[in-house]
């Protein structure tokens, strides 16, 4: 019998966020595997987890995935936690693959199911949605992504200033995801628009490490990974 692999959410950062299923799946999975930079560092998600649940009562898995555009080593590194992960499941073992905010949503997890469905296609699946970074910011800044006939957009952020300026004029509330990286062109370009007051930036949303910017003191400042800015017209 193969055990199941079910892709978890588990949340923006806050554990109380965590979902009633997500908590049972989580105790009744034999694994809970999380995905990690490197050997020795700590995940978002494993974080989350962590407190509920500690390594002396549950079987955790970490799985590296590195910091790479190089095909042949992302596909063999891909292929090595996939097959670690099958390690458990062909012994009947099931496996909680756990994930910040949402399993479907810009998460690790949608490359490693195509994968394991690549491999193994006998797998059997089961997903089960969290709350995403973005509903966690707009909770904390209480401000209404959309209402009425409102249209919204959730946008990885990058080094396109046309095409930044083009989702902010054409949509009324834009959700720029991984916007660190770029941070000093889109300050540029909300003040070219006009629109400095109309966004927030945050980082790591909800958790205890949470930040919410000040937009007019971000030039030049360097943000973790985990920022987004929502731009509500």
């Amino acid at each position: 019998m193969i055990g199941t692999l079910y892709g978890i959410g588990v949340g923006p950062g806050d554990p109380e966020l965590l979902t009633i299923k997500a908590f049972r799946y989580l105790k009744e999975a034999d694994v809970i595997a999380y995905p990690k930079k490197g050997r020795g560092s700590k995940s978002y998600a494993q974080q989350i987890v962590e407190a509920y649940f500690s390594p002396d009562e549950k079987e955790m898995l970490g799985l590296i995935f590195p910091m790479t555009k190089e095909k042949a080593v992302l596909q063999e590194r891909w292929d090595e936690t996939v097959d670690a992960v099958w390690a458990h499941l062909s012994r009947g073992k099931h496996v909680a693959f756990v994930t910040e905010g949402d399993p479907l949503l810009y998460s690790t997890f949608i490359h490693f199911m195509r994968t394991m469905q690549q491999r193994y296609p006998d797998v059997p699946f089961e997903i089960v949605p969290g709350i995403s970074s973005i509903n966690g910011a707009a909770a904390r800044l209480q401000l209404p992504l959309a209402d009425g006939d409102e249209h919204v957009a959730i946008i990885p952020a990058r080094d396109d200033y046309e095409a930044m300026k083009k989702a902010m004029e054409e949509h009324d509330c834009v959700i720029f995801l991984k916007v660190a990286k770029v941070i000093n062109m889109m300050v540029q370009l909300l003040r070219e628009l006009n629109l400095l007051q109309r966004a927030a930036v945050v980082t790591k949303a909800t958790s205890k490490e949470e930040i919410i910017w000040d937009i007019e003191k971000l030039d030049g400042e360097s943000l973790e990974y985990l920022t987004l800015m929502v731009v509500k017209k």
